[in-house]
């Protein structure tokens, strides 16, 4: 709902494709992934499934941010600025 509507100075498309992965929420226009994690990412064999993963949006030019569930309902407003910030950072950077 946040990523929606251009709230945080972009649009965010969910449940987005890139290549062979379908990511949660993907700004074109900032070049930028959310991922919420659930529990499963935090297994041995969950995280280095996501650093393969991360390495793939990488080499495609995506910057990726990772938040758990439990930060997203415990920290919302911080994960909100988080974003938000990046949005702006990748912003000033392209106009370079």
């Amino acid at each position: 709902m946040f990523l929606r509507n251009n709230q945080l100075g972009t649009h965010f498309r969910r449940q987005a494709p890139v290549g062979q992965y379908i990511v949660d929420f993907l700004s074109i226009e900032s070049g930028l992934v959310v991922e919420l994690d659930g529990s499963q990412h935090h297994t041995e064999e969950g995280l280095a499934a996501d650093k393969h993963r991360d390495r793939y949006l990488a080499s495609q030019g995506l910057t990726v941010l990772r938040f758990s569930n439990v930060e997203v309902m415990k920290n919302l407003d911080g994960v909100l600025q988080m974003i938000e910030g990046q949005v702006q950072a990748r912003r000033r950077a392209s106009k370079r």
